[in-house]
């Protein structure tokens, strides 16, 4: 009698319960974190789509700004003026927000102005301004000493005329006197695309020195002067307008993903766990009629 009860106490097959049983708690775990990861991106697919709906709403009136200032720019045939053998001075505005989450939103933007440095003669002169902390930290670390400044604090809140307005002080105040000005967004397409874009910004001495501007009446150097710094808001707005509405649908785009893929996750993992369940039970079956039929 005494053989047969320690016999049954090192019988085997309770170990691959026990590990089995180990098996399915793990799974269990998994399959909560999945599910509590589903509801975080859920509901931040919502709030992405309010924001956006916003967003597009806003998009419509800022568009008349930045299209407008460009739009005197073609008629008045506003261009930089490249002399041989000068070393120009180029300034390149990357437009991102502080906030991750959507997509290729930030690295497109930080893409395009590496492939502008890298595709520009080795004699010029770029200096680079981020405005959000997504494009600077893409671009600082390749190019931490061509970083003229940066500004945070954008893309958590809607973004109004005075934001743009403090871009524009601190570009004017920077005293960088730059030859060519670029201003890289994301132009908002539809929901589910948007395309990298580039604007160009002019100094007051490009303008000035245009052939046409000549043919608008009373147009003097202070006139000329608060219209430079006044487009140069209104460029920056529009491209923050821009930049914004596509970020919002490119997060929304991007959580909707997650959320279905977090399904289709939770539905194998489910699925495993039952047929594990299953297997446990039909073992542990197995091993009591089989204790049963030595007994």
């Amino acid at each position: 009698m005494a053989a047969l009860v320690v016999k049954t106490v090192a019988f085997v097959p309770q170990g691959i319960s026990v590990r089995n049983m180990a098996t399915l708690k793990d799974i269990r775990l998994r399959l909560r974190s999945v599910k509590n990861i589903q509801k975080i991106t859920k509901s931040m697919k919502m709030v992405s789509a309010a924001k956006y709906s916003r967003a597009e709403r806003e998009l419509t009136p800022a568009r008349t700004y930045g299209l407008g200032a460009n739009a005197f720019f073609n008629k008045a045939e506003v261009a930089p003026v490249e002399e041989e053998g000068k070393k120009n001075k180029e300034l390149l505005v990357a437009m991102s927000s502080d906030r991750g989450l959507c997509g290729a939103i930030h690295s497109s933007v930080a893409k395009a102005i590496k492939n502008k440095i890298g595709g520009a003669p080795e004699d010029n002169d770029f200096k680079l301004i981020c405005v959000g902390d997504k494009a600077r930290q893409i671009l600082q670390r390749v190019y931490r000493d061509q970083m003229l400044f940066h500004l945070s604090d954008y893309g958590k809140r809607p973004i109004v005329f005075e934001d743009a307005a403090k871009v524009a002080t601190a570009i004017l105040e920077s005293g960088y006197e730059f030859d060519i000005g670029s201003i890289y967004f994301n132009r908002f397409k539809t929901v589910v695309s948007y395309k990298t874009q580039v604007q160009s910004v002019f100094p007051l001495d490009t303008i000035a020195n245009a052939d046409t501007v000549s043919i608008y009446d009373d147009v003097d150097a202070e006139i000329l002067r608060n219209y430079a710094e006044f487009s140069l808001v209104n460029q920056i707005f529009y491209a923050m307008k821009e930049s914004s509405c596509s970020e919002h649908s490119a997060r929304m785009t991007a959580m909707d993903a997650a959320t279905k893929n977090a399904g289709e996750m939770i539905e194998k993992l489910t699925l495993t766990f039952n047929r594990t369940r299953q297997a446990v039970i039909t073992r542990e079956l197995i091993e009591i009629i089989s204790g049963a039929a030595a007994l």
